[in-house]
């Protein structure tokens, strides 16, 4: 199965080239603030806090956020969140080019977007399941994961140039601007076609609704137990290699943009590779988190600049395989009208568990530096994933629709 099907679908194309602006605009902001917050304070700690911030309000609204997206339109949700991330972003520039700006404006500007987050980010991912046909989700979730590094490709070295070039605020100013293309794109999508809501009658129990449907099914429990330990341990990029890019290799904003770069771009040949897939197992799943432990273990022992950016490169396709089959396993094998609160506990684990997860490598990186830092990250990623390995596969097809796929999967613990 090729990713040509999924594009057919004019709603998908539309939110995608949207995207593809926006995530650019993203990540460009992203570099700026990481390198402002560590000119302003020299401390890796900070940057950590300020990532944290951002991915926080997850922790304690994440799950009412998704029972919010079961049961409004996902559509225009994001209009509203994307139009309010554009105004964050703007007031972020204007403190930062009026030179007024200090680590306290960023770290509230983090703590805005954070909010922002709880539900934008549930909304996004229920938004592609709503447009496309089941069949097409591991590839339309593949080339939004191909978009979303194709910005992480872009977005770092765009910004990286021009903080040396004109400083990070105009880098916040054009991400402001990059929110109007999404804004625009979701207006022209017509309603989506796949959404399913569940009745407002039953709204008072709706997060507990969604808890206890994942504690009937295992297989689910394993994947999200997964996406825990290698969103905390394992994915603190923006945390780890601002450092890496500073004391282990003596470079500057520009390098740390070249070593996010390589990210990206391993990113792009690992989601291409996903999106020929049309069923997810969960064993699957493990062995990629697994090739994620290791690629992080050789980015730990690189000797030089050069190799760290080979080595990154690779851990990019391990990155984005994992992050985009654990998606989509949730996905194709959740109720449709539980998806927004499943795919809710999926964002907190995965965004809530950067929040903890950031304070935990900054302290890492500033005892025991990044290197370390990163073994941290792939012994704690392989060991989760062994775990999983131990799941006992379905007597059912792992492409059975969500609401057939009831089969409760044992750990074998």
């Amino acid at each position: 199965m090729g990713v040509l099907p999924a594009l057919r679908n004019r709603d998908y194309r539309l939110y995608l080239s949207g995207h593809l602006i926006s995530v650019i605009g993203t990540w460009m902001q992203r570099v700026a603030q990481d390198w402002l917050v560590l000119e302003l304070t020299g401390s890796p700690l900070a940057v950590g806090i300020a990532a944290g911030l951002q991915f926080a309000p997850i922790l304690g609204l994440g799950l009412w956020g998704g029972a919010v997206v079961d049961r409004v339109d996902r559509r225009r949700i994001l209009i509203g969140t994307q139009a309010v991330s554009g105004l964050l972003a703007t007031a972020l520039a204007v403190v930062t080019v009026t030179g007024v700006v200090t680590v306290i404006w960023v770290y509230a500007h983090a703590l805005g977007l954070g909010l922002v987050t709880v539900i934008d980010s549930t909304a996004r991912q229920v938004l592609v399941g709503d447009v496309v046909p089941r069949e097409h989700y591991v590839a339309a979730y593949a080339l939004s994961s191909v978009v979303a590094n194709i910005g992480r490709l872009l977005g770092p070295a765009i910004g990286g140039g021009l903080i040396a070039i004109v400083g990070v605020g105009a880098v916040f100013w054009v991400n402001a601007a990059s929110f109007l293309p999404v804004i625009v794109g979701l207006l022209l999508i017509g309603r989506p076609v796949n959404t399913a809501v569940s009745g407002p009658e039953r709204s008072r129990h709706a997060v507990r609704d969604g808890l206890h449907y994942l504690r009937t099914r295992r297989d689910l429990q394993a994947v999200v137990l997964l996406v825990a330990a290698v969103s905390v341990f394992g994915q603190n990029f923006r945390v780890v290699f601002p450092v890496l890019a500073r004391d282990t290799f003596g470079g500057d904003a520009s390098t740390y943009g070249y070593l996010t770069s390589a990210l990206g771009l391993g990113a792009l040949a690992g989601g291409f590779a996903i999106a020929t897939r049309s069923a997810v197992r969960p064993k699957l799943v493990a062995l990629v988190a697994i090739g994620f432990g290791l690629t992080n273990l050789v980015v730990a022992v690189a000797p030089s600049l050069a190799a760290a950016i080979a080595a990154i490169a690779l851990l990019g396709v391990t990155n984005v395989g994992f992050n985009t089959l654990s998606r989509s396993y949730l996905q194709l094998h959740t109720a449709p009208e539980l998806r927004g609160r499943v795919m809710a506990l999926y964002i907190l684990i995965f965004l809530g568990g950067t929040a903890i997860g950031g304070v935990i490598a900054g302290l890492a990186c500033e005892h025991w530096g990044p290197r370390w830092t990163l073994g941290l990250a792939a012994l704690m990623s392989a060991a989760a994933a062994l775990v999983v390995l131990r799941v006992r596969e379905p007597r059912n097809s792992a492409a059975d629709g969500p609401s057939e796929a009831r089969t409760s999967y044992s750990l074998g613990l």
